[in-house]
């Protein structure tokens, strides 16, 4: 890129700097972009930059990979029920070690080789995330529905100028530890902060058409034509929970809420300052 190319970019992002800055954005990390450490780097550099231009920055991940790694190690089996984990006493113990130790404090320790302050954290720390056991047509075990999220240690971190990074694990009411969807808690988490924003890293360029053509992409959509799009078969299978979490969080008071493509570097500052944007929008 030449000099005068590099300044237009600057240019172009310049009224969406001061349109984020004291703002907050809400990112939920997952897919490939957790596992590929060019675009682990990527996404690092975007939420360093964010916080340098004054967005307050909240990161929730997840870390399905790591576990079934961990679950495989000692000899157990993966179950899963309609997309969610089967979580029994056993699981729940390696799912809280795997997401709540290895994957937040690596996160953690990569974000800060980056430049930036994080600050690691889950569900149990300050009662942030409450839940009761999710009831469904199969017994999932230790899976949780969020009740409660108390912001209030995610308020210190960022006023401190930490980022946080949130394990999605949730204390319950009856003293148990619970699996949360990593899409559902950052959603809520973004409905209680007040985000601005609410950004899904997925494995997709978006809301698509047609799934066998990733040119077919719906940039924006009015969250009153979900309903619609789904009897038409356009939203369907694994992208419906993602969806119905963008849905939730908008009609929450999340301004605007993004599907976005994280195989692509970079993929978060392409959304938040630039004209194009990239991925699906839900207003």
């Amino acid at each position: 890129m030449d000099i005068s190319k590099r300044a237009q970019v600057l240019i172009q992002a310049m009224p969406y700097i001061k349109k984020f800055s004291g703002e907050t954005v809400v990112v939920k990390y997952g897919g490939n972009a957790m596992i590929n450490e060019e675009l682990k780097s990527a996404v690092m550099s975007d939420l360093v930059l964010m916080q340098l231009v004054g967005v307050n920055v909240v990161l929730v991940h997840g870390g399905g990979p790591e576990i079934n790694a961990m679950l495989d190690a000692v000899g157990k089996e993966s179950r899963f029920e309609n997309g969610m984990r089967v979580t029994d006493r056993e699981t729940i113990d390696i799912v809280q070690m795997v997401l709540a130790g290895k994957v937040n404090k690596s996160l953690v320790q990569l974000l800060e080789r980056h430049g930036g302050k994080a600050l690691g954290l889950c569900g149990l720390d300050g009662n942030l995330l409450m839940a009761e056991k999710l009831v469904t047509s199969v017994d999932l075990g230790y899976v949780g529905e969020i009740k409660e999220v108390n912001p209030e240690p995610l308020k210190m971190a960022m006023n401190s100028g930490y980022i946080p990074i949130v394990a999605t694990i949730a204390n319950g009411y009856d003293g148990n530890v619970y699996n949360i969807n990593a899409d559902l808690a950052a959603a809520q988490i973004a409905a209680k902060l007040g985000a601005k924003k609410l950004i899904l890293m997925t494995d997709i360029r978006g809301l698509l058409k047609d799934v066998n053509d990733e040119e077919s992409i719906i940039p924006v959509v009015n969250v009153s034509e979900v309903p619609m799009l789904k009897r038409e078969g356009i939203i369907k299978g694994g992208m419906i929970p993602k969806i119905d979490c963008c849905v939730e969080a908008v009609r929450s008071g999340v301004s605007r809420a993004h599907i976005i493509d994280g195989r692509i570097e970079h993929s978060i500052l392409l959304e938040l300052f630039s004209d194009e944007g990239i991925g699906t929008m839900f207003y």
